[in-house]
């Protein structure tokens, strides 16, 4: 009664109630399960599918800023859930981690499993072969020993694997297609071979863009050069455990960049091919090289690769002011809003004088005048005219706020109207110049060099994820197509009277398919065909 007294302070635990190593172990239970791991599969495949909508910052930034522009009330939202950088976000790594957990701790059991199955021995004879939904027999006056040495003989030229030791009836246990538990154990595995490959491409590599002009032999524009330095690009999403000495040193130029359109039929307008000669230096003292980069066809130097994902025209705008100076002149950018390459962009003169002076407006690769209103009716540069409106005074360069080059910031800026009041709209062909009003200088349309956007990446898992691809796909075929089997045979002399008279050796033949709903009949005729067969051959 003292120690109950004693002890009478202590917390009792209510039945069916979890302790603390209980809880942990019904949650690892829970997450290791393969239904939890299927589910976190979805859910990661449902979590990339914004990464695909949404542009995504480290891909394509300007296309972010143009997306943010066009959506002001959706974009704080975007931001806040991080859908411009899916990726990168904290949901979706921790999506990524738990999948990770769950398929180690999910797999790593069942690959023990398979790999005890895969050296498994067959199973004894069962006692009733009879049942066995695939069965027959027959009877021999050979002996009992000599039917199931010929029966050993058999299955091993067939590739059975045979039971080396034999507590049940006296018989043969037999086995194929122990490679579909290998198959199995491959598919497993590779699973987290890819989910590491993935892993370590995400962390130590690295994924950039950039926009640079192609040369025009035909103008004698020359083409911009590329310098392999973190700030040479327009965007660039570093993983984890990538730094600025990583990079591998080269630099490339873009001599020409030619397109072949379609011109005919309902694809009219679709380009076929694009080609963009460049010549590229590895190091500092490397020697100059040459290569066409295609789309689907990167130049590969070192662990980075370069590719051709997109293209487009930057016209060559001449600026002067009041005074006759030139406040601006060189390619500007314009970027494609529709497949027929209408572009967008915009021109920044802020040291013209008497006032800075801003264009924003649109390029028409091939232009004809409908009701007085330009419209492009092909892609190509065939009659190309830029429209724009002109705006002077503040263009807010000088608020100390980083401003982006496609964007003109016309809030303290005064639009320039023409002689009946409406605001300047400028319709240049190439080759023109407009003088602008009121003494504020002259806008000229000198020439149009084309763009290139690249890609430039360091993807150091993709060999590994590419190798866990493959062998999934192997041991997803080998677990598909590999039908395991199991075959015994028995062999028993009658008892009594009929022991002494022919054929008094009954031989029972099962086979089961462990995949299930297979026929077995033409496999069972055929190892009773052999069986039968070698008894009439030695009888000759």
């Amino acid at each position: 009664m003292s120690d109950l007294r004693q002890h009478s302070d202590l917390p009792t635990r209510r039945p069916g109630e979890l302790g603390a190593r209980e809880l942990a172990r019904w949650a690892w239970r829970q997450l290791t399960s393969m239904r939890t791991a299927l589910v976190l599969l979805l859910l990661l495949a449902l979590a990339a599918v914004p990464g695909s909508v949404i542009p995504q910052s480290g891909v394509d930034a300007l296309e972010v800023s143009q997306w943010k522009e066009a959506h002001p009330n959706l974009t704080p939202v975007y931001e806040r859930l991080g859908l411009f950088s899916v990726y990168d976000s904290a949901w979706f790594s921790a999506i990524y981690l738990l999948l990770m957990i769950s398929l180690v701790g999910c797999i790593i059991p069942r690959t023990l499993v398979y790999a005890r199955a895969l050296r498994a021995q067959p199973p004894a004879v069962p006692r009733n072969l009879s049942r066995l939904p695939d069965h027959t027999a027959y009877e021999t006056d050979d002996d009992v020993e000599v039917v199931l040495e010929r029966a050993r003989t058999a299955l091993r030229r067939k590739r059975y694997r045979l039971r080396v030791a034999d507590d049940g009836p006296a018989g043969v246990s037999a086995e194929k297609g122990y490679l579909r538990e290998f198959g199995n154990l491959v598919f497993h595995i590779s699973v987290i071979v890819v989910l590491v490959g993935f892993a370590v491409g995400s962390l130590r590599g690295y994924q950039g863009g950039v926009i640079v002009l192609a040369g025009n032999p035909s103008s004698g524009l020359e083409g911009g050069t590329f310098s392999n330095t973190p700030a040479s690009y327009d965007d660039l999403d570093p993983g984890s455990l990538f730094g600025a000495d990583d990079f591998d040193p080269f630099t490339f130029t873009v001599d020409d960049f030619d397109i072949t359109w379609l011109t005919e039929g309902s694809a009219a307008g679709t380009a076929r091919e694009f080609r963009a000669p460049i010549t590229y230096r590895e190091g500092l003292d490397g020697a100059e090289q040459t290569y066409d980069l295609r789309v689907n066809h990167p130049l590969s130097i070192g662990d980075t690769d370069v590719f051709l994902i997109g293209h487009g025209y930057a016209p060559v705008i001449t600026v002067r002011d009041g005074d006759g100076e030139v406040a601006y002149q060189g390619p500007t950018v314009f970027l494609p809003q529709d497949p027929s390459f209408l572009s967008f962009g915009v021109v920044k003169a802020p040291s013209a004088r008497p006032g800075a002076i801003g264009l924003e407006g649109v390029l028409y690769p091939s232009f004809e005048f409908i009701d007085g209103n330009p419209v492009t009716v092909f892609p190509a540069l065939a009659n190309p005219l830029i429209s724009m409106n002109v705006w002077t005074g503040d263009l807010g360069l000088d608020d100390g706020v980083p401003q982006s080059v496609y964007v003109l910031d016309t809030s303290g800026a005064t639009p320039v109207d023409d002689a009946d009041g409406t605001q300047l709209r400028l319709d240049l062909q190439l080759g023109e110049t407009v003088q602008l009003p009121d003494g504020l200088g002259s806008v000229s349309f000198d020439d149009v060099q084309p763009w290139v956007r690249v890609q430039i990446s360091q993807s150091p898992g993709k060999e590994v994820a590419l190798g866990g691809v493959v062998l999934a796909l192997l041991g997803l075929l080998g677990s598909l197509f590999i039908r395991p089997r199991r075959v015994w045979v028995t062999a028993r002399r009658r008892e009594g009277e009929e022991s002494d008279r022919r054929g008094a050796t009954m031989v029972e033949v099962g086979l089961l398919d462990r995949s299930g709903g297979a026929d077995l009949t033409d496999v069972l005729d055929e190892i009773v065909a052999a069986l039968q067969g070698r008894a009439e051959e030695e009888k000759a």
